[in-house]
């Protein structure tokens, strides 16, 4: 595989603010190719430093000058636009969800290049991570020439995304389980960690129908049903990265006995295990994957049309009760109903009232969505300081991803 010279990103984010080389990259992704003429407009740089920044990113391969200059309004030398080079490199993604992992390879743009689902064989962490660091090595080897920047991991429960930690995930049975040490120990690569939904803010305010909204709400309705909360350029972590932990939200009219003892609290009432138990109890299905009530929905089964239209319609009384508190902007829903059934779509946004139907939509990601969270959570960290390290040094990799 050739070396090019690449920004190794940092072992962890130490500003979340974004630079000012944030700001010109940032600017690629979203008007390229776009000259550097109207990147020093639109961000109220100099234009001196924006083609300072520009050069740098040239030199390390994030951008490049397209083949078509530009002449405004006639006159004078051509503008050269510059657009994201998204031809060198990649950035792995590992999404731990409660049966599989998924592991991609993402490319600057946020699009997947690769996925691969591994079922799990064990829960136990270290096994899970070493397979998720083969299941990457495995992906590299089918594009040659790629260079991997870095490795995002999202993982639902309370994961501290400045440790790398995942503290807690009940239903995996992890506990204080350094991810980032562990992963980074198989791969050689800079690894970040965080929660699924805080990624997925992430994604879609990088590269989905959520980008330019000032405040986003993401609501991921699994096996594990969290939520997360962005506002200006910042996602709300909170103190050890607790924020969005709604596991236990009180639904009206819940039935189903939760853990913490009490009835119908919202992931026990939503949750994809409880989904297939009713299908199950329904004749529906008798396995455990949701996605076969929805295939039995879509074969015109009336019971399982049911159980997904019910479980969508609780899920837009949650993200009614998110939207009176936090009042965002816009809102994003993953949940398997909402994201393939239109009469699910419908029941979310009658649940949330027709006066701010408008402002729910699905993931911008479809079934692709596990993969770009993973991917989301490094390529955050990229675009919010694509120059925080050595403009010269090219990432150690490991062994194993050679």
């Amino acid at each position: 595989m050739p070396r090019t010279a690449a920004p190794p990103l940092p072992s962890a984010p130490r500003d979340r603010r974004r630079t000012s080389a944030s700001v010109v990259l940032r600017s690629v992704l979203e008007h390229g190719p776009v000259a550097r003429s109207t990147i020093a407009r639109l961000t109220g740089l100099s234009p001196a430093s924006v083609t300072d920044y520009c050069a740098r990113f040239t030199e390390l391969g994030l951008i490049r000058e397209t083949e078509t200059p530009r002449r405004v309004r006639g006159v004078g030398r051509p503008h050269v636009p510059v657009d994201l080079d998204d031809s060198r490199f990649v950035v792995g993604g590992v999404h731990v969800a409660v049966p599989y992992t998924t592991v991609a390879l993402l490319d600057l743009r946020g699009r997947v290049v690769l996925r691969r689902e591994l079922k799990h064989r064990s829960t136990d962490p270290r096994a899970v991570l070493a397979r998720a660091a083969a299941g990457l090595a495995a992906l590299l080897g089918e594009v040659p020439g790629s260079r991997p920047l870095g490795v995002g991991v999202a993982v639902g429960g309370w994961v501290d995304r400045d440790s790398g930690t995942v503290v807690e995930h009940p239903l995996l049975g992890w506990r204080e389980v350094p991810v980032r040490e562990l992963l980074g120990a198989h791969t050689g690569l800079p690894v970040h960690v965080d929660g699924h939904a805080r990624a997925l803010v992430n994604g879609e305010r990088l590269f989905g129908r959520a980008r330019g909204s000032r405040s986003v709400l993401h609501l991921f309705v699994g096996n594990v049903v969290d939520a997360a909360f962005a506002t200006g350029d910042e996602v709300l972590h909170g103190p050890r990265s607790q924020a969005g932990m709604i596991t236990h939200l009180p639904v009206p009219g819940g039935t189903e006995p939760c853990d913490c003892g009490r009835t119908g609290c919202l992931q026990v009432e939503l949750s994809e295990r409880t989904l297939v138990r009713r299908a199950r109890a329904a004749g529906v299905t008798d396995g455990a994957n949701p996605m076969d009530v929805l295939a039995a929905a879509g074969a015109g089964d009336p019971a399982a049309a049911r159980l997904l239209v019910e479980r969508a319609r609780l899920t837009g009384r949650a993200a009614a009760l998110l939207l009176d508190v936090l009042n965002p902007e816009s809102v994003v829903v993953t949940e398997v109903g909402v994201l393939y059934r239109e009469d699910c779509l419908r029941a979310l946004r009658e649940a949330v009232g027709t006066a701010r139907a408008a402002v729910v939509a699905p993931t911008s990601f479809g079934a692709s969505v596990l993969a770009v969270a993973g991917g989301s959570v490094v390529l955050d960290v990229l675009y919010r300081d694509p120059l925080s390290a050595s403009h010269t040094a090219d990432p150690a990799l490991s062994p194993e991803l050679i």
